[in-house]
């Protein structure tokens, strides 16, 4: 393909989220000091929203590895497809705390398992951190089941033992508004959208993930190149992906 031709060491306008190429763009660097700042506040509940391809999966990968790092003060767990009943929802959250139940464990063993996880977490001074993509394809039960954990009182009467980061397309503020999760929406005291790239933007992140693929020389996108691809794109990350890859297979083909 065209990765040799252009001298580059691997494909740049990849659609796997990949934190390599995360690029500190206004929106999606307020976001993310947006999360470490809600998490170092207690918040039980923080909210991320944002249009299909805008970079929220990336962004939530990002947070996971800021935190992989501080693992003297918090514990991860990320549920990547949360299109569970609470059973299923308590399965993978206990799974992703890495802990051991019998594969037929009940909704009230696993969140008794989890309960007793989260204050031993607690005691030794780490706080759980629950990350979950692709929100608004939740069903109400289990967003309430996830609620119901982050109820628990802290070893230290400190703030809640569980905070959950949601992160989903907008139809995840619809959702909240139900009469069902009427609690978890009054928990919820912090949001943010993210927003598309503007024109500048668009360039900036072309050129980003060209030099993180390798590249070395003048920019491959004329200005004009540059403009189609934002007015095509509308400035959604995961658009100007497809459209910088086929750009390049075009431009190897001549």
């Amino acid at each position: 393909m065209y990765i040799q031709h252009f001298g580059l060491a691997q494909y740049p306008f990849s659609l796997t989220p990949n934190t390599r190429y995360f690029l500190k763009l206004p929106s999606h660097q307020r976001a993310f000091d947006f999360i470490i700042e809600a998490l170092r506040n207690g918040e039980s509940f923080t909210k991320i929203t944002g249009e299909v391809g805008t970079g929220k999966t990336m962004l939530c990968r990002k947070a996971l590895n800021a935190l992989a790092v501080l693992q003297d003060r918090y514990a991860t767990a990320f549920v990547p497809n949360p299109f569970l009943n609470e059973e299923g929802i308590m399965h993978a959250v206990a799974e992703e705390f890495h802990l051991s139940f019998d594969p037929s464990a009940s909704y009230y063993d696993l969140l008794k398992l989890i309960t007793e996880e989260l204050i031993r977490l607690s005691t030794e001074g780490k706080t759980a951190v629950l990350f979950i993509d692709e929100a608004q394809a939740m069903p109400e039960e289990s967003l309430e089941a996830i609620r119901l954990l982050t109820t628990l009182e802290s070893a230290s009467n400190g703030p809640t033992p569980l905070q959950v980061i949601l992160f989903g397309q907008p139809e995840l503020d619809e959702l909240l508004q139900r009469p069902a999760l009427r609690e978890l929406n009054r928990d919820l005291s912090v949001s943010f959208q993210l927003a598309a790239l503007n024109s500048d933007g668009v360039e900036a992140y072309l050129n980003h993930r060209l030099i993180k693929a390798g590249y070395n020389g003048y920019s491959l996108f004329t200005q004009k190149a540059i403009d189609l691809i934002y007015q095509s794109s509308k400035g959604v990350p995961r658009l100007i992906n497809i459209l910088a890859h086929k750009s390049l297979m075009v431009a190897f083909g001549k």
